[in-house]
């Protein structure tokens, strides 16, 4: 599967902010709001297509972390955060890999900071996913909805 990464644009927000994950993924599903619909188009997420089809997308910067660590000190800026996500049809079925091996590759030509990145601890199996891709445990902390880890990756 070919990736390209587009500009988030009004259509595919909308649809992103239709995807609903199963339980306990559901803990990522978006409120569809005009603020949600707006932090999507804000320029620091991108569109994952491939082909014609939107399979994910990307976020980059103060979008990619989780505010209850901003003010606990946990995101120096030392490295560059990302989010992902991924159409919920197309998770757990293997893909994960070339997905975010084509995000991290994304990110990595447009910036020399080492990538952090934040994840629900329960979230298994991205978890598992992320230490194949060399990010190691770097942090935890807890909030209202979920315990998180912060994880880091060297630039290479």
């Amino acid at each position: 599967m070919t990736f390209q990464a587009v500009p988030m644009t009004v259509d595919q927000a909308t649809a992103i902010l239709k995807w609903t994950y199963p339980p306990p993924y559901d803990f990522y599903n978006i409120e569809t709001s005009e603020k949600a619909c707006a932090e999507l188009l804000d320029g620091s997420y991108q569109a994952v297509i491939a082909q014609t089809q939107l399979v994910g997308f990307f976020c980059t910067g103060r979008s990619a972390q989780v505010p209850p660590g901003r003010s606990l000190h946990l995101y120096p800026d030392d490295h560059l955060d990302i989010g992902l996500g991924r159409q919920p049809e197309l998770t757990g079925q293997g893909t994960g890999l070339a997905f975010c091996s084509f995000v991290l590759d994304t990110v990595k030509a447009q910036s020399a900071l080492p990538i952090r990145l934040t994840v629900a601890s329960f979230n298994e199996r991205a978890i598992h996913l992320y230490e194949q891709l060399g990010f190691r445990r770097h942090a935890a902390f807890p909030t209202t909805h979920a315990t998180f880890l912060i994880m880091t990756q060297s630039h290479t």
